[in-house]
């Protein structure tokens, strides 16, 4: 008898554990549809994933305003929403730290980087792994028409005229990668650059890769252009842009900096990822423009 009625109450425990556990899913999904509803019964628009800006770091403190300008660019032309800034290193905040204030909420992390290499394709995905944030990490910025523009404007500011005479050309400066894929893209960049401009563009290198900057300049006036310019294809002012802008001949544009382009262009990316909502989680996308 005591046996039985063990049993018995056992079963009436799974069935009321099962029951309870049903009602918790059932109040949970209940309260989530909810907070969707506002106090009037219209239906909220669910909060949309946080914007986290990715630079690198610099020591030069020109960087650091640099990119706050370009941020408050962006949130000037999308009033709303939430626009962080992290690191990959040497200035604060860092990305795990932004990514660690975010708690668990959906974000989308924008690199500030030009072409495909280690920084995107590992040390953010890698960092973002580190906190409870859902992430993904959008493709770098380059190459984009909207950069062409960014440095088209920027060469106009320092000298370039709209109708390059003969003998014009173009050096466009980088920092260098070891990707492979890097150097893909900044050809394409090249390319895209000097079909606006109607010169021969060159890609060079500050470091790592061939050719260099200084390289790039003697071939290009051993070829007979004797008005060859820089352009800087850095997105804020640091020891790489400035040594290339020293190797000018002529003239030598600014970084890519806070122009308008560039602020429409982190919120592409932005708007891409959103798009891709189904793409799994810290994944890279194939590059688009």
């Amino acid at each position: 008898m005591t046996a039985s009625n063990s049993v018995h109450d056992e079963s009436k425990a799974v069935h009321f554990d099962s029951t309870a556990h049903l009602m918790n899913r059932i109040s949970s999904q209940l309260a989530s549809q909810l907070s969707l509803v506002s106090l009037d019964g219209r239906r909220r628009r669910p909060e949309p994933p946080a914007l986290v800006v990715v630079a690198h770091g610099s020591r030069d403190p020109r960087a650091l305003s640099t990119v706050r300008g370009l941020l408050d660019k962006v949130r000037a032309q999308r009033p709303g929403l939430a626009v962080h800034l992290g690191h990959i290193e040497l200035n604060e905040p860092l990305l795990t730290d932004t990514l660690k204030s975010l708690g668990s909420r959906e974000a989308i992390l924008v690199p500030l980087l030009l072409s495909r290499g280690y920084h995107v394709k590992r040390d953010i995905p890698e960092m973002a792994a580190e906190t409870d944030v859902r992430a993904r990490v959008a493709p770098a910025l380059g190459p984009h028409p909207l950069l062409v523009e960014a440095l088209h404007a920027r060469l106009l500011e320092a000298g370039w005229e709209e109708s390059p005479r003969v003998g014009s050309a173009v050096v466009l400066a980088a920092a260098g990668s070891r990707d492979p894929e890097s150097k893909v893209d900044m050809a394409r960049m090249a390319s895209l650059l000097s079909t606006r401009l109607g010169v021969p563009v060159v890609p060079a290198y500050a470091t790592t890769a061939a050719p260099t900057v200084p390289a790039a300049v003697e071939a290009l006036t051993a070829r007979g252009y004797d008005r060859v310019a820089i352009a800087s294809y850095f997105t804020a002012p640091g020891r790489f842009a400035t040594e290339c802008a020293q190797a000018a001949p002529w003239l030598a544009s600014a970084p890519l900096g806070t122009h308008e382009a560039m602020a429409g262009l982190v919120l592409h990316r932005y708007d891409q990822m959103i798009g891709l909502r189904g793409a799994s989680s810290q994944t890279q996308p194939a590059l688009a423009v």
